[in-house]
């Protein structure tokens, strides 16, 4: 079963937004054995759509659509879906009364006529009821092929998936089963990998294929395969990746469950009921960014300090001006008083300290461009890695984070 997704707006062609409706669709879609063919993203405009909504209907069973459904002027979504089915719009009365409702409810401004407009619907419709804003999902067949349109919101669009338009799919269609495995290897290109697990590569299964996905510091390896038969598929991607481990115990890093790094982290320092402080110089906060943006952080993460500047090396994390002046300031040395010392500041469990020289200048450091010293300090005590992570900045300070969380997950994992 195929699906292809249209996303509708001037403001995403034009990069004042990013596309993100696509991404979680396609990913809900795959679990539930919809592949998508195609993602396209068009203007607010009749013409467009139109000819979008015919392609699309040409390749898939399922086209779902976002945006367009607003109350103003250059919302056309819906009058154009109207003229593709040779259609009209009616007024949906528990669209009306669900409007209404939010309005007496949530807003101080008047319910406007172009606010009740929302409540119209295609004649030929089924309305999936948004129960987060006012304009409904609408649910239309075509010939072998449903029409799904949904709200841009993302919040909005997501409630539909999960209460509306998932299980409706899953009711009205007969589906193959898709399942992947996804390993993550640190410390190991692309190229060098695939070197070295050519063999098993060329001897996998027909009905099954790999995909290479590299990234800052890190190469994904997905094996993908679809069929009727679970635990036929099952069986044969749990053998081959016995395989594929066996080849690369040396890099491997964890299965991907849709968790991030920093994800599997808060969950090991979480069961463990330990807690982690990191002291940050050139990648400036990124490390604990990525920590405070997942709820609950609060339990096991204690704190930073972003000591970018020398003299805060000095005076905030006492680190010795003789050690600086003898070892550089970026160096193992200092990456590891400012681990241990920050550490015993936030009295935690772990601590991450960064020190490094991400360009495009040296500044106060000896070291060449892209340079970076990583230490992780615990109670069994402290260590520090050198790296060269190249001379674009950006890209020296991402690989150095990820590194980073490389290197604290295989700390706790011995405790």
């Amino acid at each position: 079963m195929f699906a292809e997704i249209i996303t509708i707006g001037d403001e995403i062609l034009i990069g004042q937004i990013i596309d993100t409706n696509s991404a979680f669709i396609a990913q809900e879609l795959n679990k539930i054995g919809v592949s998508v063919v195609q993602i396209t993203s068009i203007q607010d405009d009749k013409t467009h759509i139109l000819k979008s909504l015919k392609d699309a209907e040409s390749r898939a069973d399922i086209v779902l659509i976002t945006g367009g459904l607003g109350p103003t002027k250059d919302d056309v979504t819906k009058n154009t879906l109207c003229e593709y089915f040779n259609d009209h719009l009616v007024e949906d009365e528990s669209v009306l009364q669900h409007i209404e409702n939010i309005f007496k409810k949530y807003s101080i401004a008047p319910l406007l006529q172009v606010n009740k407009n929302q409540a119209l619907v295609p004649s030929k419709a089924q309305v999936l009821p948004n129960e987060f804003g006012t304009a409904p999902g609408i649910w239309l067949k075509n010939n072998q092929t449903v029409f799904i349109s949904m709200p841009g919101v993302p919040f909005e669009m997501k409630h539909l998936m999960h209460n509306q338009v998932i299980p409706k799919i899953q009711k009205e269609f007969d589906r193959t089963f898709i399942l992947h495995k996804t390993i993550i290897t640190y410390g190991m290109g692309e190229s060098a990998l695939a070197q070295k697990i050519e063999d098993w590569e060329d001897n996998l299964p027909k009905d099954i294929k790999l995909a290479y996905l590299p990234s800052l510091g890190k190469v994904r390896l997905r094996l993908s395969t679809k069929g009727k038969n679970l635990d036929y598929l099952e069986e044969q991607i749990q053998s081959q990746t016995q395989k594929l481990y066996s080849l690369i115990t040396d890099i491997v890093h964890t299965e991907d469950d849709g968790q991030s790094i920093e994800e599997i982290i808060a969950k090991l320092l979480t069961q463990k009921g330990m807690t982690l402080a990191t002291a940050e110089s050139f990648t400036g906060g990124k490390i604990a960014e990525l920590i405070t943006q997942m709820p609950g952080a609060s339990a096991y993460f204690k704190g930073t300090i972003v000591s970018y500047a020398t003299e805060a090396k000095i005076n905030v994390l006492q680190v010795p001006k003789a050690v600086i002046e003898n070892q550089s300031v970026v160096s193992a040395a200092v990456a590891e008083i400012m681990a241990q010392n920050v550490r015993k500041l936030m009295k935690t469990d772990f601590s991450i300290a960064t020190t490094g020289n991400a360009g495009p200048t040296k500044g106060d450091s000896k070291e060449e461009i892209g340079t970076v010293f990583i230490a992780i300090a615990s109670e069994k005590g402290v260590f520090s890695e050198k790296f060269s992570m190249g001379a674009q900045r950006e890209r020296v300070v991402q690989k150095s984070v990820y590194k980073a969380f490389e290197m604290l997950q295989k700390e706790i994992l011995k405790f």
